[in-house]
């Protein structure tokens, strides 16, 4: 611990400390006032924990804790998400940010603020984790349908630029890729949803089988079976089969879990989708993707400079779309950024290169 006399680095380093904590309390409150039940009692316990860890550096600080000292841009950019985004997003920035510990080599934080912070992370790890569980197939649709689009058809431009030099052939080669692709994609999802509807609906138990129940022989229950046949031990699976069938004496009617469902493969968020609509957004996403590498042709840009141009804009996207995936994922959304960027220039670099040794030379 800081004897009693700090130094100037100490007080600056303690009043950082103090407003991030009061960053984080504020962001916490903001995201709690936006839920309900659990979720806002978890986050309410957070500013409270992130409100004790404030007083700490206030207590140190003494006078010097006023004026209120301003918190990092980063804990700025979070309150303001906070207020304007969806939780997910901010839970995943926070996850992130906690991950470095800023206690974990700073003598002067008590060993419960170091617990804290680890513990923390994982908290909201966990909340952030149940949003991505809840991400509906129109979102990944949306990431993984315009990524499609941005370098499938970059690379399609790419390779035409190169093997003719007629710009307009190059306009109607991006424009039939992003049809064809698009409609692709449209079917293809379309395909899956449909599908993942079908297995779960096929693994649903028969209505006559609940009503058929009442007429099992008590002696040979032929709904042990079943039971066995869902996974459970002979056991467990004759003793519910006793208790289902003595519910059924006792009140005419089978208990509403008496049949359980058969366990699926099938991607249950898939199959609440509709198969149309997540086929027009499959579409829409996609299409999207595959209009940026097109743009400069489509309004006169030629030769050398529309291809630049094309490769700058489909960059900036990917830029983008990586970054949120990697905030989405806690991941550095840089990183993520740039393997974007380089898996799509690489992409396009190739058909470039393929487009020189089979097409005409130049650019027009």
């Amino acid at each position: 611990m800081t004897t009693s006399h700090p130094s100037t680095d100490d007080v600056r380093r303690w009043r950082r400390h103090l407003a991030d904590e009061r960053a984080n309390s504020r962001v916490f409150r903001d995201l709690a006032a936006r839920r309900h039940g659990e979720e806002r009692d978890i986050l309410n316990a957070l500013a409270e924990a992130e409100e004790r860890h404030a007083q700490h550096w206030a207590t140190l600080l003494g006078n010097q804790a006023e004026p209120t000292p301003r918190a990092t841009l980063g804990h700025r950019v979070h309150a303001w998400l906070a207020r304007r985004f969806g939780m997910l997003f901010v839970l995943s920035l926070l996850q992130r940010s906690k991950a470095g510990n800023p206690y974990a080599r700073d003598a002067d934080a008590s060993s419960s603020m170091v617990a804290d912070e680890a513990v923390h992370e994982e908290v909201l790890r966990a909340l952030a984790a149940r949003g991505r569980l809840h991400l509906s197939g129109t979102f990944r649709a949306a990431v993984f349908g315009a990524n499609d689009g941005l370098v499938s058809n970059l690379a399609l431009v790419m390779g035409m630029a190169a093997a003719v030099d007629d710009s307009s052939i190059v306009l109607t080669a991006g424009m039939a890729g992003l049809l064809a692709g698009a409609l692709s994609m449209a079917a293809g999802e379309y395909i899956s949803v449909r599908s993942a509807r079908e297995l779960l609906a096929a693994s649903q138990p028969s209505r006559g089988t609940s009503a058929a129940l009442g007429g099992l022989d008590l002696n040979t229950n032929e709904l042990e079976l079943v039971y066995r046949a869902r996974g459970m031990d002979p056991d467990h699976a004759r003793a519910r089969a006793a208790d289902v069938l003595g519910q059924i004496q006792l009140r005419g009617l089978p208990p509403a879990d008496a049949v359980p469902a058969v366990v699926s493969d099938a991607d249950e968020q898939d199959a609440v989708l509709n198969p149309w609509g997540a086929a027009l957004a499959s579409f829409g996403f996609f299409a999207s993707g595959a209009l940026v590498p097109v743009l400069p042709y489509l309004i006169g840009f030629s030769g050398y400079g529309a291809l630049l141009t094309s490769l700058l804009l489909v960059g900036v996207a990917l830029l983008v779309t990586g970054g949120v995936v990697g905030v989405l994922s806690g991941a550095s959304p840089l990183a993520r950024g740039l393997r974007q960027l380089l898996i799509g220039y690489g992409a396009a670099a190739a058909t470039y290169l393929l487009g020189l040794a089979f097409g005409a030379s130049g650019l027009g």
